[in-house]
């Protein structure tokens, strides 16, 4: 019986065991929290809702961080879309939220931060009870633990203390022995002991896959490139040091003048500081790699050469323009006419016999309604075929189709993330593998002196422990040996 004296001070000493450092006593809690199970299902539930969102709202291109007037663009495509929907005002608080870049948003990478960070600390705080459970083994174990009428017992009689060694060598097992006062020998065999031990892997690959996302989210870069036939484009911002670019010097199509194209390729040049540094003729599924970028092959459309002169015979225009947009099935596509008013919207078509028609609608923007949108005055459209120019003195400009050209979208991409992504892989495959193929087995035996034998056989799942423990017992029951009675008393 507690003495008062000794249950008053219990509390005292369990006070005493308790951190009073105010750090000591956060960074405890951090701990608990970090470690605690229930947080990290809030994590993953508050991460998979972030990236539910992500999923189901369009997210904005990589390109739209390169400048406002590519932001606003995008941003205009993401309003066309969503404002019958939710309405304006809606979009522009989910705007504000930054739902529309969620997987570059800083709420998003703190998460991130933090889930790893979790697992990291639950790793180090499992690690050193787990060696425990693979490093300390008992050989000699109490009479209880052979009971014969628990599973996986067995008991027989003969079996010499050698060969019982030498047959659970046999199976692959690590053995240990050990003897008692009373004469009995107790034999340990354990095989995969340290599998358990690859769960690690598992933490492992999952935390790198987590960094890897992380990285790519943050320095990844993707941005979609049209470049006509014969033009090239900058893959980084005007300014940047070691600035690439890409060329275009031949798009192959077969097919694509009957709307049947079999193969389409690119004959794609990279130059970095003015320097060619590679080229191949890309395809789908067989991309170039240079200087952190993989350039992909996505696609290819229509880009008619068009040269727009003034009044005074002087070029305002003379390039392709890509057209990337579709009306009544036909492609089409707007531009501006440089240093004037005006605007042209472009359609391309077919005659009756099939060759191509350019249909060219001058068009000029003269004020806003009252719902916001632009007051357009439009002008005669005009029809042209390969070498054909119109004169507009009306407009004070003339428009001519020199060819019919293509463009090619490539995609041009950079994961700084992708080698963690394949170290991940490599640990989470090592340690599922290890996990699931080299399941522990471990087997007691006690010998006593009168040549008794009890055996007990545990495994992991996975492992068929009748059939294994079945085939031990058949290799002992091999090397049993009569039992000679002891000699009678004189």
């Amino acid at each position: 019986m507690a003495t008062p004296a000794a249950a008053a001070g219990a509390p005292a000493t369990s006070a005493a065991r308790a951190p009073t450092n105010p750090f000591a006593q956060l960074g405890q809690g951090l701990w608990r929290l970090l470690t605690s199970v229930d947080f990290a299902v809030v994590q993953i539930i508050f991460l998979a809702s972030l990236a539910a969102v992500g999923m189901t709202l369009q997210q904005l291109p990589d390109f739209a961080a390169r400048s406002p007037a590519d932001y606003a663009t995008a941003m205009d495509t993401i309003h066309a879309r969503y404002d019958p929907v939710l309405g304006p005002g809606i979009v522009n608080v989910l705007e504000r939220l930054g739902a529309f870049a969620i997987f570059k948003s800083p709420v998003f990478g703190v998460a991130l931060v933090v889930l790893v960070v979790s697992i990291v600390v639950c790793t180090l705080d499992r690690t050193p009870r787990l060696w425990r459970d693979v490093s300390a083994v008992r050989v000699v174990q109490p009479e209880p633990f052979f009971d014969p009428r628990l599973p996986d017992r067995a008991a027989m009689t003969g079996v010499p203390a050698p060969d019982l060694g030498r047959v659970i060598r046999s199976r692959g097992f690590h053995v240990k022995e050990a003897s008692t006062e009373d004469g009995s020998t107790y034999v340990y065999g354990d095989r995969h002991q340290y599998t358990k031990l690859a769960t690690l892997f598992t933490h492992l690959g999952l935390i790198l896959f987590l960094i890897a996302g992380l990285v790519t989210s943050r320095f990844g870069d993707e941005l979609g490139l049209v470049i006509p036939e014969g033009e090239s484009r900058t893959v980084q911002n005007i300014g940047s040091p070691d600035l690439m670019l890409v060329k275009n010097n031949d798009f192959e199509a077969p097919g694509f003048e009957t709307g049947m194209p079999t193969d389409f390729t690119t004959d794609l040049a990279v130059y970095q500081n003015g320097a060619e540094v590679a080229r191949k003729t890309i395809r789908v599924n067989d991309p170039l790699g240079v200087g952190g970028y993989t350039f992909h092959q996505n696609g290819f459309g229509p880009a008619p050469h068009i040269v727009v002169k003034d009044a005074s015979g002087a070029p305002l225009w003379d390039a392709k323009v890509p057209m990337l947009g579709s009306a009544g099935g036909d492609p089409y596509e707007t531009m501006a006419v440089p240093g004037m008013d005006l605007g042209l919207q472009l359609l391309l078509a077919k005659d009756p016999v099939g060759e191509g028609v350019l249909v060219v609608l001058p068009y000029r923007i003269t004020g806003t309604n009252a719902d916001g949108s632009d007051q357009v005055q439009n002008f005669d459209p005009v029809q042209l075929r390969r070498g054909d120019t119109k004169v507009s003195d009306a407009l004070g400009i003339s428009v001519g189709l020199v060819d019919f050209g293509e463009y090619t979208l490539v995609i041009a991409k950079r994961d700084p993330g992708q080698g963690v992504v394949w170290s991940a892989f490599a640990f989470l495959i090592a340690g599922i593998t290890i996990t699931f193929y080299r399941p522990r087995r471990r087997i007691w035996a006690r010998l006593t002196r009168d040549g008794d034998l009890a055996l007990v056989f545990r495994a992991d799942r996975y492992v068929n422990v009748d059939r294994e423990f079945g085939a031990l017992l058949d290799e002992l029951v091999a090397v049993r040996r009569p039992v000679t009675a002891p000699p009678p008393a004189s």
